[in-house]
């Protein structure tokens, strides 16, 4: 019988309501990634126990979902690592109701039966349960799947993506983080309802394709298009996997490529990604509903793909100056991991180059060169005193020292400055 280490909280909450005469296990992904000696972020329960049941069984609770059955309790930490109090979410079986809206069941029944209540869920992998007195109950073949590192809908794959659409990216970004193939079945009923995509929120999209590109197989972006779901993320979407040659893959396989070994900065992964739609990238993140930090610095990154890397210091500085270190760092990382897979002259000397860049950047960060507006040896208030006009003036006067500064750092002086600022 194969078992898991359940955490002490996770294993008190299945004693207490099997104690009292019900069914309870822990549940779903945390059971899949237990499975495969991963670390699950997060414990769910799931109890024969209707809701007002769970909540005379325990002094904290939180009304989390009462209408679907969840009720949140509170548990002190006899775990090592937990301290305080964490919640942990128990649910009633349940049998979910009409999916009107392609995304949310109209009404859910409460049902007596493990095997329903697993019958309703995504994958197989996601659908299976344990305790420490049955071990793994496994209804839909899921342990065989995880063997097989398949990603296979419970039942039948239309009905599943029929009731929530927002599975079949769900399937793709699982395929990433556990670099797992889509079961036949599964991939063509994604492709027959690509367009119910259009029923699911931005965010949650948005959501879903972050967690696919900060995997550690973001490749499989390109799924999103060789199944048809990419005309229904969001406008110019499609667009992105048509990069232009020299940036696209050496397989003609895959439209858009996206190489093992990048930074894990997110906006370094979606700068990457849209790297073949620049001009549209900012337009695509804002109707995900993306923050307003990431399109910043993810339009930048895009841009930079489809820019020559820079010939002098100046010329690095320049970029220093408006996306900084850090960000500027982790794109000629990227751009070197795409390199690395290009073969040819003309892939080795853009290597050579970024190289060279590095070794400019090392020796402008140890000159301490300015390259921000708050590196300046003068400011604001410093130019209004010398008789500039309060307003655009003095911002305009500013970045104009900023520029002299950037072509000649031992310019960063005040009297230097302030010479050439005086009126």
């Amino acid at each position: 019988m194969k078992t898991i280490r359940l955490p002490i909280a996770v294993n008190k909450i299945i004693s207490r309501l099997e104690h009292a005469g019900f069914e309870a296990y822990a549940v779903g992904g945390c059971v899949r990634d237990s499975l495969l000696k991963r670390n699950p972020d997060d414990w769910d329960i799931t109890t024969s126990a209707k809701p007002a049941e769970v909540k005379k069984l325990f002094r904290r609770t939180i009304d989390t979902g009462i209408a679907h059955g969840t009720v949140t309790v509170l548990m002190s930490g006899e775990d090592t690592l937990l301290t305080g109090e964490r919640g942990y979410e128990v649910t009633t079986y349940r049998i979910d109701g009409e999916y009107l809206d392609g995304r949310h069941p109209s009404s859910v029944t409460f049902t007596p039966s493990l095997h329903e209540d697993l019958a309703r869920r995504d994958f197989t992998i996601n659908a299976m349960a344990y305790n420490d007195r049955t071990g793994v109950i496994d209804d839909f073949g899921g342990m065989e799947d995880l063997e097989q590192k398949i990603i296979r809908a419970v039942g039948d794959p239309e009905q599943r993506f029929t009731e929530d659409a927002l599975r079949m990216l769900r399937a793709l970004r699982f395929s990433a983080q556990l670099n797992f193939t889509i079961d036949p079945d599964t991939y063509q009923a994604i492709r027959k309802l690509a367009p119910n995509l259009s029923h699911v929120s931005k965010e949650r999209i948005q959501t879903e394709l972050t967690k696919l590109l900060m995997s550690d197989h973001p490749d499989h972006i390109a799924l999103v298009s060789a199944s048809d779901l990419a005309p229904y993320i969001a406008a110019h979407f499609d667009e992105a996997f048509d990069v232009p040659s020299e940036l696209a893959a050496p397989s003609p396989y895959i439209r858009q490529w996206m190489p093992d070994g990048l930074p894990g900065e997110k906006y370094l992964r979606w700068g990457t990604f849209l790297r073949g739609v620049p001009v549209d990238a900012g337009r695509i993140l804002r109707e995900l509903r993306m923050d307003n930090d990431t399109i910043k610095k993810a339009k930048i990154i895009a841009a930079l793909f489809q820019e020559d890397l820079p010939e002098n210091m100046y010329e690095i500085r320049k970029i220093l100056s408006v996306i900084g270190y850090e960000a500027y760092g982790a794109f000629l990382d990227a751009d070197e991991c795409l390199c690395r897979d290009v073969f040819g002259e003309e892939s080795a000397f853009r290597v050579e180059k970024i190289h060279t860049v590095r070794k400019h950047i090392q020796a402008i960060r140890e000159a301490g060169d300015c390259i921000s507006l708050k590196e300046l040896a003068v400011k604001g208030q410093d130019l209004i005193e010398a008789g500039i006009p309060k307003g655009p003036a003095v911002g305009e006067m500013l970045h104009r020292l900023l520029e002299d500064v950037l072509r000649v750092p031992s310019h960063n002086t005040r009297e230097i400055l302030m010479a050439i600022a005086r009126p």
